[in-house]
């Protein structure tokens, strides 16, 4: 698979820009504080936009949404969620008429490191998960001991500023918005509103994300490897090609993650395996072969797989939402290095991270540079 272009302009000399905007950071000159101004002003111009929009503005005339009985199957769950290309989906329970959670795929990674644990083969654990239903998914987390998705949800005509504080308080990274019938006292789900679609808006919207130029590091978005003697991408989860398929899941699990980076002997990102990989083998029922390795693992995966989107940490917030105009996108991997080295994992970005800052951060610095894609890793495996 062909690499994609950077979002940035082809007619700026980025090392050029980036080599300036570090030397009027240190100098402290005059330019250098109006860029900083200029930082600020534009993130309370956002701000006071997302208060004076509802949250239902951010959804387009005609939308589709999937909602899922409690009481279905997982695996055809699954393959519902697939066919409609989604990664999530509210549920609801008809007992109640009312809303009973989000199905994620996080809620599969528990299903499935759950039967592993507890059944007494892999054929024991394949026949149950075949079989499970989504409204059960509860008892399984508590028995593991990790959080409940949580129930939140918003009213449509609420700001979008509040919206996107709400959010950020769930770890289902999702918020339904849910209206009701006043004559049948009924829970309606309207739609979902997720990170990506607020950030979206955001950069189609706001022209002030122009003015957002200082570097993501700088604003302290994201994660960044803060090596230890036994572990020198802490507090980053990694992996090799060689991991099983099951020590991610239980990182997955463990950490409340979407997906973990693959390294090389060198630390250089050669790929990341995700929580869809996971959930792409159960609709396959080849989850039964969680013992393979991630490199075997891999090349089940689709050929439409669009890459890793990495960026280095002097990106500016800016040249991101610039990005997310027309890219579809999860997180982003920060990379540095040179020669050999050049991809060697820096940290993590992701869209919870950006969100965050932009309803609440606060700025320092000044930096640019360039967020490209990485090709298809499934290219790569010969």
């Amino acid at each position: 698979m062909a690499t994609h272009e950077s979002p940035t302009s082809p007619h700026l000399n980025f090392k050029k820009n980036r080599k300036q905007s570090q030397r009027r950071a240190r100098s402290g000159s005059v330019a250098g504080h109006h860029y900083d101004h200029q930082h600020q002003e534009s993130l309370t111009k956002i701000r006071n936009f997302l208060k004076s929009r509802t949250t239902y503005d951010v959804f387009p005339l005609s939308y589709r949404l999937v909602v899922l009985d409690n009481k279905l199957p997982v695996k055809q769950a699954l393959n519902i969620m697939h066919q409609s290309g989604v990664v999530s989906c509210p549920v609801y329970d008809q007992k109640k008429w009312a809303f009973a959670g989000m199905l994620t795929l996080l809620d599969i990674i528990h299903l499935i490191q759950w039967y592993y644990l507890k059944a007494e083969s892999f054929e024991t654990a394949a026949a149950d998960v075949d079989t499970f239903r989504i409204e059960s998914i509860r008892d399984i987390e508590k028995e593991l001991d990790v959080p409940p998705p949580p129930l939140n949800s918003i009213h449509p005509s609420r700001p979008l500023f509040d919206a996107c504080k709400q959010l950020l308080q769930t770890h289902a990274r999702r918020l339904p918005l849910i209206d009701h019938d006043s004559a049948s006292g009924m829970e309606l789900i309207v739609s979902v509103l997720t990170q990506y679609r607020v950030l979206k808006f955001i950069a189609n919207n706001c022209k002030e994300i122009v003015g957002l130029n200082v570097s993501l590091r700088s604003l302290g978005i994201g994660t960044y490897v803060d090596p230890r003697p036994e572990d020198p991408y802490y507090p980053m989860a990694t992996a090799t090609m060689e991991t099983t398929v099951f020590n991610v899941v239980h990182m997955f699990s463990e950490r409340g993650i979407s997906a973990v980076p693959i390294l090389d002997e060198n630390g250089v990102v050669i790929n990341l395996y995700e929580t869809v990989d996971v959930t792409t083998l159960v609709r396959s029922g080849t989850y039964t072969k969680l013992d393979l390795s991630i490199r075997s693992a891999l090349t089940l995966r689709s050929s439409e797989f669009p890459g890793a989107v990495t960026c280095t940490s002097s990106d500016s917030l800016g040249k991101l939402l610039e990005f997310i105009k027309g890219q579809r996108i999860h997180r982003l991997v920060v990379v540095e290095g040179e020669g050999p080295n050049k991809g060697k994992l820096a940290g993590i970005i992701t869209l919870s991270d950006v969100l965050r800052y932009i309803v609440g951060g606060n700025t320092t610095g000044i930096s640019a540079g360039s967020i490209t894609m990485s090709p298809s890793a499934a290219s790569s495996l010969n």
